[in-house]
């Protein structure tokens, strides 16, 4: 299932970044952090509403087979006046093909149109496949003391319901 492109990803297919995120989500379990928020939970709402909305702005992008099956997603907002990356999923039968390092790269393309002069993101610090993975990508761990309001909120809703809070960082790539 070798990418064959990444196109804009429209607000009807919110389902399919749904299902990718999903799927990917089964990884942090299998590394002892299960997410377990039912469809109705706030967070999870909250989070649909973010990536519809991105999608409606035309800043989120799904990466397709040659088939149009769906293998990963961007969704990008603007933070404290940057471009930040709110949600990068890849769907685990199709890690580790150089997806998630082409939805990175046109996501940094993404920001470079937008005026951005880094992007941002939040993750968690101590899995080997976030922390590190955006690290060999160019980015690089942003003390909170150092963030902006519109990152650190990111972080405080984030910790509230996500297992492992305490290891919720911010990272930023010069661009």
């Amino acid at each position: 299932m070798p990418i064959s492109n990444i196109r804009p990803a429209r607000a009807d297919e919110i389902a399919v970044l749904s299902a990718l995120d999903d799927d990917a989500s089964k990884l942090f379990a299998e590394h002892g952090l299960p997410i377990e928020l039912s469809a109705d939970h706030a967070f999870a709402r909250a989070e649909l509403g973010r990536w519809q909305r991105c999608a409606q702005l035309g800043q989120a992008f799904l990466a397709v087979d040659e088939s149009g099956e769906a293998l990963g997603f961007a969704a990008l907002d603007v933070v404290d006046g940057a471009p930040y990356l709110e949600q990068l999923d890849v769907r685990r039968a199709a890690m580790r093909r150089g997806i998630g390092a082409r939805l990175l790269a046109h996501s940094a393309d993404w920001a470079r149109s937008v005026g951005g002069e880094e992007l941002w993101l939040t993750t968690y610090g101590h899995l080997p496949f976030n922390r590190p993975y955006y690290e060999r990508h160019g980015y690089e761990l942003v003390p909170e003391a150092l963030c902006g309001p519109g990152i650190r909120a990111h972080l405080d809703e984030q910790r509230k319901v996500l297992p492992a809070p305490e290891q919720r960082v911010a990272m930023r790539c010069r661009l």
